[in-house]
């Protein structure tokens, strides 16, 4: 399952957010979202944990959590629709 993490702190790293949610099972993968112009974090990202149970506990708990003085909000990822 998919997550997106929104209103993370710019200075939240992907080892940190990945530690965060490896509390609440396996992650597959891990990356936030990065400002081409200035490189720095965008304040979002993406966790893939392959066991849906373990995401949803995840979300569930983590969800207006505080992470380095911030809010987290932390939803199920909408897949993108294929253009025809």
């Amino acid at each position: 399952m998919k997550l997106l993490v929104r209103n993370l702190s710019r200075s939240t790293t992907e080892t940190e957010l990945r530690s965060v949610f490896e509390g609440f099972g396996s992650v597959q993968s891990c990356h936030l979202v990065m400002d081409q112009n200035s490189g720095g974090s965008k304040g979002f990202g993406f966790v893939e944990m392959p066991k849906a149970g373990e995401a949803k506990a995840a979300m569930k708990t983590l969800n207006g959590k505080d992470l380095a003085g911030n809010k987290i909000r932390v939803k199920k990822a909408e897949e993108k629709q294929e253009k025809e």
